[in-house]
């Protein structure tokens, strides 16, 4: 799992101890360079997305296309992520 994920999905509502307890039991991957420009080249695969909105999803998905398989992503945004990753993941909706 990135660190990135989790500051994308908490908000408002979210049990801050419940989230920590549940990363103390995830394997969380830490951000790099690399993977910065990892995500601004697959952006660029995809035609040219940018900003904010798919700035997370992209260094997420770099970061599992660095990870030995296989590797898993649970998401709601099911057409993103095969762009992003193609079928170098397996992708399931939640």
């Amino acid at each position: 799992m990135s660190a990135l994920t989790m500051v994308e999905a908490v908000h408002g509502k979210t049990d801050l101890a419940r989230s920590k307890w549940v990363l103390s039991r995830l394997r969380v991957e830490p951000v790099s360079q690399q993977d910065s420009l990892t995500a601004v080249e697959l952006l660029q695969d995809t035609g040219g997305q940018h900003g904010h909105e798919y700035a997370i999803d992209a260094l997420v998905a770099a970061l599992a296309l660095r990870v030995p398989p296989p590797v898993t992503v649970l998401t709601s945004d099911h057409d993103d992520w095969s762009k992003l990753c193609g079928k170098r993941v397996i992708i399931k909706e939640v």
